[in-house]
């Protein structure tokens, strides 16, 4: 890519999106395309088309998706699928069609099965059956990446599609109902800890930025603490969702933004195979290499919130796939490697956090 290159991204506004929005305007590339919900929806295929056909983007980067949480995968299983096939078939078809030089696609390694040997390469793909409360969405995920190799295959495009492990950051989503697992107990301890300090401007602030569904009058202190009980908030102890003992691996969004901006700039398709072989599993891990139980990684973030409540973990919720770490071999051999440990990611959510 040039500075002046034609650059779309899709998904600006998320947690990926904005990530790579801040990457590509600090490394000076000032021809970028974004456009809002409002602007322009995704899942229609006219609307996408029409776009692509006025604005000719010559490099995409594909973050625009439908995500959540365990329960909001669980609980919202056709939009997951609907939403997330739609979006990425439309802006992959259209990058074809207009002759896009190269894309970026955003999977996520939910994709892979919930039974399979960790560290978990790229081509334990579709060995075993999947988590079942995010199918919908991995299936989704997993059509985007099929879609992104059959059609280099076939028609002779460059689109690279990445599966990153879990995602944390800024603009991450905050809201309890339908946040993934670390930005939910990072809120849940912060608002905690705000309860143990009597600190009612800031919890109040809070929830007027980031409003909850089980919280409606604010004018009433006891309101606003029957609300934060039903989501287990209190200054004595927090409710963590499961057991606390699966174990994850997490990745700073501004590292994730870095390796697909190195992946634009310097890896094509065809360095992803071997012309003697079969053309499959040529996606790329995306991650930190390191895992954290849910435990420890709650005893993290009360750590440096200053929480000095206890855990409480309802083993009613699921735990999900108990270890899911990703082998990142790939795209290290393809000159990458993370920059920030969990610890200072998290430090610096929080001080961003508390802004």
């Amino acid at each position: 890519m040039n500075n002046d290159s034609k650059i779309y991204v899709a998904g600006h506004l998320g947690l990926v999106g904005s990530a790579l929005l801040k990457k590509l305007q600090n490394q000076n590339y000032f021809n970028i395309i974004t456009k809002t919900r409002e602007e322009l929806d995704l899942k229609v295929q006219d609307d996408v088309d029409l776009f692509f056909k006025r604005n000719k983007p010559e490099y995409v980067f594909l973050a625009a998706a439908k995500v959540g949480g365990i329960i909001a995968n669980n609980t919202n299983r056709a939009e997951f699928i609907y939403d997330n096939i739609m979006i990425q078939s439309n802006i992959i078809h259209s990058s074809y069609k207009y002759r896009v030089k190269k894309l970026i696609f955003l999977g996520s390694s939910c994709v892979y099965p919930k039974n399979t040997i960790n560290p978990i390469t790229e081509n334990s793909l579709l060995s075993s059956d999947l988590e079942y409360t995010n199918e919908p969405y991995a299936i989704a995920k997993i059509a985007g990446l099929k879609m992104c190799e059959s059609y280099n295959i076939q028609y002779g495009t460059n689109f690279i599609s990445v599966m990153p492990t879990n995602l944390y950051g800024f603009n991450d989503n905050f809201n309890l109902d339908t946040s993934h697992v670390l930005p939910a107990i990072f809120r849940k301890i912060y608002l905690g800890k705000c309860l143990q300090e009597n600190n009612w401007e800031a919890i109040l602030r809070d929830i007027n930025q980031r409003p909850l569904d089980q919280i409606i009058d604010l004018s009433s202190n006891k309101q606003v603490l029957a609300g934060l009980e039903k989501y287990g908030i209190n200054e004595n102890s927090i409710e963590i969702w499961g057991s606390g003992k699966p174990l994850r691996e997490f990745l700073w969004a501004d590292d994730l933004a870095d390796a697909c901006l190195h992946l634009m700039e310097n890896i094509n398709f065809k360095d992803l195979y071997e012309n003697n072989k079969e053309i499959r599993n040529t996606h790329i891990n995306i991650g930190s290499s390191e895992e954290i139980s849910i435990k420890d990684l709650a005893i993290l973030i009360k750590n440096i919130i200053g929480y000095k409540g206890e855990f409480i973990y309802n083993t009613n919720k699921p735990d999900g796939t108990f270890k899911k770490l990703i082998d990142n071999s790939k795209i290290s051999f393809l000159g990458w490697k993370h920059k920030v440990s969990l610890i200072e990611g998290i430090e610096r959510i929080y001080n961003w956090y508390i802004k």
